[in-house]
Protein backbone atom coordinates (compact mmCIF):
# COMPACT_ATOMS: atom_id res chain seq x y z
CA UNK A 1 0.00 0.00 0.00
CA UNK A 2 1.39 3.40 -1.02
CA UNK A 3 1.51 6.29 1.44
CA UNK A 4 0.49 9.83 0.62
CA UNK A 5 2.21 12.38 2.85
CA UNK A 6 0.29 15.55 3.73
CA UNK A 7 2.45 18.12 5.51
CA UNK A 8 1.58 21.21 7.54
CA UNK A 9 2.76 23.48 10.30
CA UNK A 10 0.40 24.19 13.18
CA UNK A 11 0.68 26.62 16.12
CA UNK A 12 0.91 24.32 19.12
CA UNK A 13 2.60 27.10 21.08
CA UNK A 14 2.83 30.87 20.87
CA UNK A 15 0.15 33.45 20.12
CA UNK A 16 -2.10 31.17 18.05
CA UNK A 17 -1.86 28.13 20.33
CA UNK A 18 -5.60 28.07 21.25
CA UNK A 19 -6.46 27.48 17.58
CA UNK A 20 -3.49 25.18 16.99
CA UNK A 21 -4.76 22.51 19.36
CA UNK A 22 -8.11 22.43 17.60
CA UNK A 23 -6.47 22.30 14.17
CA UNK A 24 -4.23 19.42 15.22
CA UNK A 25 -7.21 17.49 16.60
CA UNK A 26 -9.20 18.09 13.40
CA UNK A 27 -6.34 16.96 11.16
CA UNK A 28 -5.75 13.82 13.23
CA UNK A 29 -9.46 13.07 12.97
CA UNK A 30 -9.24 13.55 9.19
CA UNK A 31 -6.24 11.20 9.03
CA UNK A 32 -8.12 8.52 10.99
CA UNK A 33 -11.25 8.89 8.87
CA UNK A 34 -9.29 8.82 5.62
CA UNK A 35 -7.44 5.67 6.58
CA UNK A 36 -10.69 4.07 7.74
CA UNK A 37 -12.18 4.40 4.28
CA UNK A 38 -12.53 7.99 3.08
CA UNK A 39 -9.37 7.80 0.99
CA UNK A 40 -10.60 4.83 -1.05
CA UNK A 41 -8.51 4.59 -4.21
CA UNK A 42 -5.91 7.13 -5.24
CA UNK A 43 -3.43 6.53 -8.07
CA UNK A 44 -5.60 3.58 -9.09
CA UNK A 45 -5.07 1.72 -5.82
CA UNK A 46 -5.78 2.08 -2.13
CA UNK A 47 -3.38 4.41 -0.34
CA UNK A 48 -2.65 5.28 3.27
CA UNK A 49 -2.66 8.89 4.42
CA UNK A 50 0.20 10.04 6.65
CA UNK A 51 0.19 13.49 8.24
CA UNK A 52 3.47 15.27 8.93
CA UNK A 53 2.69 18.02 11.45
CA UNK A 54 5.21 20.33 13.10
CA UNK A 55 4.79 23.12 15.68
CA UNK A 56 5.55 26.49 14.07
CA UNK A 57 5.33 28.22 17.49
CA UNK A 58 3.24 30.96 15.80
CA UNK A 59 6.48 32.32 14.33
CA UNK A 60 7.35 33.20 10.75
CA UNK A 61 10.96 31.99 10.90
CA UNK A 62 9.93 28.63 12.27
CA UNK A 63 7.15 28.36 9.64
CA UNK A 64 9.69 28.91 6.88
CA UNK A 65 11.96 26.19 8.27
CA UNK A 66 9.11 23.69 8.42
CA UNK A 67 7.85 24.23 4.87
CA UNK A 68 11.35 24.12 3.40
CA UNK A 69 11.85 20.80 5.22
CA UNK A 70 8.46 19.46 4.09
CA UNK A 71 9.24 20.27 0.46
CA UNK A 72 12.88 19.12 0.41
CA UNK A 73 13.81 16.45 2.97
CA UNK A 74 10.34 15.08 3.73
CA UNK A 75 9.01 15.28 0.20
CA UNK A 76 5.38 15.87 1.18
CA UNK A 77 2.95 15.09 -1.63
CA UNK A 78 0.63 17.96 -0.72
CA UNK A 79 0.82 20.86 1.72
CA UNK A 80 -1.76 22.36 4.03
CA UNK A 81 -1.09 25.95 5.03
CA UNK A 82 -0.45 27.29 8.54
CA UNK A 83 -2.82 29.40 10.65
CA UNK A 84 -2.95 33.21 10.13
CA UNK A 85 -2.38 35.41 7.12
CA UNK A 86 1.20 36.29 8.11
CA UNK A 87 2.39 32.70 8.46
CA UNK A 88 0.50 31.62 5.33
CA UNK A 89 2.30 34.30 3.32
CA UNK A 90 5.67 32.81 4.35
CA UNK A 91 4.62 29.24 3.56
CA UNK A 92 2.98 30.19 0.24
CA UNK A 93 6.18 31.73 -1.09
CA UNK A 94 8.12 28.55 -0.32
CA UNK A 95 5.45 26.32 -1.84
CA UNK A 96 5.44 28.46 -4.98
CA UNK A 97 9.22 28.33 -5.31
CA UNK A 98 9.18 24.54 -4.97
CA UNK A 99 6.20 24.08 -7.27
CA UNK A 100 4.02 22.48 -4.56
CA UNK A 101 0.27 22.87 -4.21
CA UNK A 102 -0.77 24.26 -0.82
CA UNK A 103 -4.34 24.30 0.50
CA UNK A 104 -4.84 27.56 2.38
CA UNK A 105 -7.24 26.89 5.26
CA UNK A 106 -5.89 29.37 7.79
CA UNK A 107 -5.02 32.69 6.08
CA UNK A 108 -7.85 34.99 4.99
CA UNK A 109 -5.85 37.99 3.79
CA UNK A 110 -6.92 39.04 0.28
CA UNK A 111 -3.32 39.70 -0.76
CA UNK A 112 -2.50 35.99 -0.46
CA UNK A 113 -4.42 35.41 -3.68
CA UNK A 114 -3.17 38.38 -5.69
CA UNK A 115 -1.84 36.09 -8.40
CA UNK A 116 1.76 35.88 -7.19
CA UNK A 117 1.31 32.42 -5.64
CA UNK A 118 -0.52 30.36 -8.24
CA UNK A 119 -0.04 27.08 -6.36
CA UNK A 120 -1.95 28.44 -3.34
CA UNK A 121 -5.58 27.28 -3.21
CA UNK A 122 -8.01 29.01 -0.85
CA UNK A 123 -10.52 27.10 1.26
CA UNK A 124 -11.94 29.95 3.34
CA UNK A 125 -13.73 33.18 2.46
CA UNK A 126 -11.29 36.10 2.01
CA UNK A 127 -11.02 38.85 4.62
CA UNK A 128 -12.70 41.50 2.47
CA UNK A 129 -15.97 39.55 2.73
CA UNK A 130 -15.86 38.91 6.50
CA UNK A 131 -17.91 41.93 7.55
CA UNK A 132 -20.23 42.59 4.62
CA UNK A 133 -22.92 40.53 6.38
CA UNK A 134 -22.75 42.84 9.40
CA UNK A 135 -23.36 45.83 7.13
CA UNK A 136 -26.24 43.93 5.57
CA UNK A 137 -27.68 43.38 9.05
CA UNK A 138 -27.41 47.11 9.73
CA UNK A 139 -29.55 47.87 6.68
CA UNK A 140 -32.42 45.83 8.18
CA UNK A 141 -32.56 47.82 11.41
CA UNK A 142 -35.45 50.19 11.93
CA UNK A 143 -33.31 53.21 12.78
CA UNK A 144 -33.39 56.48 10.82
CA UNK A 145 -29.59 56.62 10.79
CA UNK A 146 -27.08 53.87 11.38
CA UNK A 147 -23.90 55.79 12.23
CA UNK A 148 -21.06 53.28 12.11
CA UNK A 149 -17.54 53.37 13.51
CA UNK A 150 -14.93 50.84 12.35
CA UNK A 151 -11.90 50.20 14.57
CA UNK A 152 -9.24 48.18 12.70
CA UNK A 153 -5.80 46.96 13.73
CA UNK A 154 -2.92 47.84 11.35
CA UNK A 155 -2.57 44.31 9.90
CA UNK A 156 -3.21 43.15 6.30
CA UNK A 157 -6.11 40.94 7.41
CA UNK A 158 -7.79 43.62 9.53
CA UNK A 159 -7.35 46.35 6.93
CA UNK A 160 -8.73 44.14 4.16
CA UNK A 161 -11.76 43.25 6.29
CA UNK A 162 -12.32 46.90 7.22
CA UNK A 163 -12.04 48.02 3.60
CA UNK A 164 -14.58 45.38 2.61
CA UNK A 165 -17.00 46.73 5.21
CA UNK A 166 -16.38 50.29 3.98
CA UNK A 167 -17.21 49.29 0.42
CA UNK A 168 -20.39 47.60 1.64
CA UNK A 169 -21.38 50.81 3.45
CA UNK A 170 -20.95 52.77 0.21
CA UNK A 171 -23.25 50.52 -1.79
CA UNK A 172 -26.58 51.96 -2.89
CA UNK A 173 -28.71 49.65 -0.75
CA UNK A 174 -26.82 50.48 2.44
CA UNK A 175 -26.95 54.21 1.65
CA UNK A 176 -30.70 54.15 1.00
CA UNK A 177 -31.25 52.33 4.32
CA UNK A 178 -29.42 55.04 6.27
CA UNK A 179 -26.04 53.38 6.84
CA UNK A 180 -23.31 56.00 7.22
CA UNK A 181 -19.66 55.36 8.06
CA UNK A 182 -18.84 58.15 10.51
CA UNK A 183 -15.58 57.17 12.26
CA UNK A 184 -12.58 55.20 11.01
CA UNK A 185 -9.81 54.30 13.46
CA UNK A 186 -6.67 52.53 12.24
CA UNK A 187 -4.34 51.43 15.01
CA UNK A 188 -3.78 48.95 17.77
CA UNK A 189 -6.36 49.20 20.51
CA UNK A 190 -4.57 50.19 23.72
CA UNK A 191 -7.09 50.03 26.61
CA UNK A 192 -5.07 52.63 28.53
CA UNK A 193 -4.95 55.20 25.73
CA UNK A 194 -7.23 54.53 22.77
CA UNK A 195 -10.54 55.34 24.54
CA UNK A 196 -9.44 58.95 25.00
CA UNK A 197 -9.36 59.32 21.20
CA UNK A 198 -12.45 57.35 20.28
CA UNK A 199 -14.95 58.51 22.87
CA UNK A 200 -15.07 62.19 21.77
CA UNK A 201 -15.23 61.16 18.09
CA UNK A 202 -18.11 58.79 18.82
CA UNK A 203 -20.04 61.51 20.65
CA UNK A 204 -19.48 64.18 17.98
CA UNK A 205 -20.71 61.83 15.29
CA UNK A 206 -23.52 60.28 17.35
CA UNK A 207 -22.19 56.79 16.58
CA UNK A 208 -24.68 54.03 17.35
CA UNK A 209 -22.89 51.03 15.80
CA UNK A 210 -19.31 49.83 16.34
CA UNK A 211 -17.40 47.23 14.35
CA UNK A 212 -13.97 46.02 15.49
CA UNK A 213 -11.54 43.94 13.46
CA UNK A 214 -8.08 42.91 14.58
CA UNK A 215 -6.46 40.13 16.56
CA UNK A 216 -8.42 38.45 19.31
CA UNK A 217 -7.08 40.69 22.08
CA UNK A 218 -7.71 43.82 19.98
CA UNK A 219 -11.37 42.90 19.51
CA UNK A 220 -11.81 41.90 23.14
CA UNK A 221 -10.41 45.25 24.32
CA UNK A 222 -12.60 47.17 21.86
CA UNK A 223 -15.74 45.38 23.04
CA UNK A 224 -14.90 45.95 26.71
CA UNK A 225 -14.58 49.63 25.90
CA UNK A 226 -17.86 49.67 23.97
CA UNK A 227 -20.00 48.01 26.65
CA UNK A 228 -18.83 50.17 29.57
CA UNK A 229 -21.55 52.55 30.79
CA UNK A 230 -21.21 55.86 28.93
CA UNK A 231 -21.35 55.33 25.16
CA UNK A 232 -24.66 53.47 25.02
CA UNK A 233 -23.89 51.82 21.67
CA UNK A 234 -26.84 49.61 20.72
CA UNK A 235 -25.14 47.67 17.88
CA UNK A 236 -21.78 45.95 18.35
CA UNK A 237 -19.82 43.55 16.17
CA UNK A 238 -16.30 42.13 16.00
CA UNK A 239 -14.44 39.28 14.32
CA UNK A 240 -13.52 37.68 17.66
CA UNK A 241 -17.21 37.06 18.43
CA UNK A 242 -17.10 34.15 15.98
CA UNK A 243 -15.14 31.87 18.36
CA UNK A 244 -16.25 30.13 21.55
CA UNK A 245 -13.65 31.64 23.90
CA UNK A 246 -15.16 35.10 23.27
CA UNK A 247 -18.26 34.18 25.30
CA UNK A 248 -16.14 32.72 28.07
CA UNK A 249 -13.91 35.80 28.28
CA UNK A 250 -16.70 38.40 28.20
CA UNK A 251 -19.31 36.42 30.11
CA UNK A 252 -22.77 38.01 30.18
CA UNK A 253 -21.34 41.13 28.51
CA UNK A 254 -21.04 39.15 25.26
CA UNK A 255 -24.83 39.03 24.91
CA UNK A 256 -26.01 40.74 21.73
CA UNK A 257 -22.58 41.11 20.12
CA UNK A 258 -22.48 39.99 16.50
CA UNK A 259 -19.57 38.37 14.69
CA UNK A 260 -18.70 36.71 11.38
CA UNK A 261 -18.06 32.98 11.28
CA UNK A 262 -16.68 30.76 8.55
CA UNK A 263 -18.54 27.75 9.96
CA UNK A 264 -20.95 26.63 12.67
CA UNK A 265 -21.92 23.11 13.64
CA UNK A 266 -25.63 24.01 13.24
CA UNK A 267 -25.03 24.63 9.54
CA UNK A 268 -27.82 22.82 7.69
CA UNK A 269 -26.02 21.25 4.74
CA UNK A 270 -25.64 17.77 3.30
CA UNK A 271 -21.98 17.27 2.34
CA UNK A 272 -21.07 15.44 -0.84
CA UNK A 273 -17.94 14.10 0.85
CA UNK A 274 -17.09 13.62 4.52
CA UNK A 275 -19.21 13.96 7.66
CA UNK A 276 -22.01 16.44 8.32
CA UNK A 277 -21.15 19.50 10.47
CA UNK A 278 -22.90 18.15 13.57
CA UNK A 279 -21.18 14.77 13.37
CA UNK A 280 -17.79 16.39 12.90
CA UNK A 281 -18.39 18.63 15.94
CA UNK A 282 -19.51 15.64 18.03
CA UNK A 283 -16.32 13.73 17.20
CA UNK A 284 -14.19 16.79 17.89
CA UNK A 285 -15.74 17.27 21.34
CA UNK A 286 -15.15 13.61 22.11
CA UNK A 287 -11.47 14.03 21.26
CA UNK A 288 -11.11 17.34 23.12
CA UNK A 289 -12.80 16.33 26.35
CA UNK A 290 -16.01 18.21 25.59
CA UNK A 291 -14.33 21.49 24.60
CA UNK A 292 -16.16 23.51 21.89
CA UNK A 293 -15.12 23.30 18.26
CA UNK A 294 -14.47 26.53 16.32
CA UNK A 295 -14.31 27.18 12.59
CA UNK A 296 -10.48 26.92 12.25
CA UNK A 297 -10.85 23.20 13.00
CA UNK A 298 -13.57 22.75 10.37
CA UNK A 299 -11.45 24.64 7.82
CA UNK A 300 -8.51 22.30 8.38
CA UNK A 301 -10.60 19.11 8.13
CA UNK A 302 -12.29 20.41 4.96
CA UNK A 303 -8.87 21.17 3.43
CA UNK A 304 -7.94 17.52 3.88
CA UNK A 305 -11.15 16.34 2.21
CA UNK A 306 -10.63 18.73 -0.71
CA UNK A 307 -7.04 17.56 -1.14
CA UNK A 308 -8.18 13.94 -1.36
CA UNK A 309 -10.93 14.77 -3.86
CA UNK A 310 -8.42 16.50 -6.14
CA UNK A 311 -5.87 13.71 -5.73
CA UNK A 312 -8.39 11.07 -6.79
CA UNK A 313 -8.94 12.92 -10.04
CA UNK A 314 -5.43 14.10 -10.83
CA UNK A 315 -3.45 11.00 -9.79
CA UNK A 316 -5.67 8.33 -11.33
CA UNK A 317 -2.92 7.51 -13.85
CA UNK A 318 -0.60 6.38 -11.06
CA UNK A 319 1.50 9.39 -10.04
CA UNK A 320 1.05 12.69 -8.18
CA UNK A 321 1.99 15.58 -10.44
CA UNK A 322 1.69 19.01 -8.87
CA UNK A 323 0.53 20.92 -12.02
CA UNK A 324 -2.20 18.33 -12.64
CA UNK A 325 -3.22 18.51 -8.98
CA UNK A 326 -3.54 22.30 -9.20
CA UNK A 327 -5.63 21.98 -12.36
CA UNK A 328 -7.89 19.42 -10.66
CA UNK A 329 -8.47 21.86 -7.80
CA UNK A 330 -9.32 24.59 -10.31
CA UNK A 331 -12.05 22.36 -11.79
CA UNK A 332 -13.33 21.02 -8.46
CA UNK A 333 -16.74 22.10 -7.19
CA UNK A 334 -17.80 20.23 -4.08
CA UNK A 335 -19.66 20.62 -0.80
CA UNK A 336 -18.06 19.52 2.49
CA UNK A 337 -19.03 20.05 6.12
CA UNK A 338 -17.47 23.50 5.70
CA UNK A 339 -19.80 24.45 2.86
CA UNK A 340 -19.23 25.00 -0.86
CA UNK A 341 -15.79 24.91 -2.46
CA UNK A 342 -14.78 26.42 -5.80
CA UNK A 343 -11.88 28.69 -6.71
CA UNK A 344 -10.94 31.31 -9.25
CA UNK A 345 -8.85 29.25 -11.66
CA UNK A 346 -6.26 32.00 -12.13
CA UNK A 347 -5.38 32.99 -8.57
CA UNK A 348 -6.80 30.24 -6.33
CA UNK A 349 -9.11 32.60 -4.45
CA UNK A 350 -12.16 30.97 -2.84
CA UNK A 351 -15.35 32.10 -4.58
CA UNK A 352 -18.07 29.69 -3.39
CA UNK A 353 -17.93 29.59 0.39
CA UNK A 354 -20.45 31.78 2.23
CA UNK A 355 -19.72 33.61 5.48
CA UNK A 356 -22.14 33.29 8.39
CA UNK A 357 -23.20 35.70 11.12
CA UNK A 358 -23.54 34.72 14.77
CA UNK A 359 -24.78 36.57 17.82
CA UNK A 360 -24.22 35.79 21.48
CA UNK A 361 -27.23 35.07 23.66
CA UNK A 362 -27.02 33.83 27.25
CA UNK A 363 -23.59 32.28 26.81
CA UNK A 364 -24.30 30.69 23.42
CA UNK A 365 -23.49 31.60 19.84
CA UNK A 366 -26.56 31.54 17.62
CA UNK A 367 -26.61 31.81 13.84
CA UNK A 368 -28.44 34.74 12.29
CA UNK A 369 -29.20 35.43 8.66
CA UNK A 370 -29.66 39.07 7.56
CA UNK A 371 -30.85 37.94 4.13
CA UNK A 372 -33.87 36.27 5.73
CA UNK A 373 -34.92 39.62 7.20
CA UNK A 374 -35.16 41.59 3.97
CA UNK A 375 -38.86 40.88 3.50
CA UNK A 376 -39.81 41.91 7.03
CA UNK A 377 -38.11 45.28 7.36
CA UNK A 378 -39.22 45.75 10.96
CA UNK A 379 -36.05 45.16 12.97
CA UNK A 380 -35.22 47.74 15.59
CA UNK A 381 -32.43 48.29 18.10
CA UNK A 382 -33.98 50.48 20.83
CA UNK A 383 -31.52 52.61 22.80
CA UNK A 384 -29.83 50.57 25.50
CA UNK A 385 -31.02 47.25 24.05
CA UNK A 386 -29.77 44.73 21.51
CA UNK A 387 -32.11 42.93 19.17
CA UNK A 388 -31.16 39.39 18.35
CA UNK A 389 -32.41 37.39 15.43
CA UNK A 390 -31.80 33.66 15.56
CA UNK A 391 -33.65 31.13 13.47
CA UNK A 392 -36.14 33.90 12.56
CA UNK A 393 -37.04 34.45 16.24
CA UNK A 394 -36.70 37.96 17.66
CA UNK A 395 -35.25 38.16 21.15
CA UNK A 396 -34.69 41.43 23.05
CA UNK A 397 -31.53 41.28 25.12
CA UNK A 398 -30.83 43.78 27.90
CA UNK A 399 -27.46 45.44 27.81
CA UNK A 400 -25.60 47.89 29.98
CA UNK A 401 -24.17 51.05 28.49
CA UNK A 402 -20.55 51.56 27.29
CA UNK A 403 -17.59 53.87 28.00
CA UNK A 404 -14.21 55.40 26.97
CA UNK A 405 -12.27 55.62 23.67
CA UNK A 406 -8.65 55.04 22.24
CA UNK A 407 -5.64 57.08 20.96
CA UNK A 408 -4.57 56.81 17.34
CA UNK A 409 -5.57 58.33 14.03
CA UNK A 410 -9.37 58.39 14.29
CA UNK A 411 -11.01 59.93 11.25
CA UNK A 412 -14.50 61.32 11.83
CA UNK A 413 -17.31 63.06 10.01
CA UNK A 414 -19.52 65.45 11.93
CA UNK A 415 -22.42 65.30 9.45
CA UNK A 416 -25.43 63.45 10.83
Amino acid sequence: MDTIVIGASIPLSGAYQPYGRQIETALRLFEADANAGLAEKIMGRRCAIALELRDDRSRRDRTGEIYRWLCAERGADILLGPYSTGLTRVAAQIAEERGRVMLNHGGAGDDLHDGAARMLVGVLTPASEYLTGFVGLLTTLKLMRKRLAIVAAPTPFALAAAEGAERACAERRAWLHGVRLRVKFRGRFDPAATPATLQPAFRRNRVNALLSVGGYEHDLAAMRFAIAPSLNLPVLGCVAAGVARFGADLGASADGIVGPSQWEEELAITPEIGPAPGEFARQMRARMGGAPCDYPAAQAYAAGLIALAALRESAAAGAIEQPRLREALARLSVKTLFGDFAIDRANGRQIAHRMLLVQWHRGRKMMIDPAALDERGDLEFPSGWRLMVASLNYLRIGRRKPEDAPPGDAEDDDKS
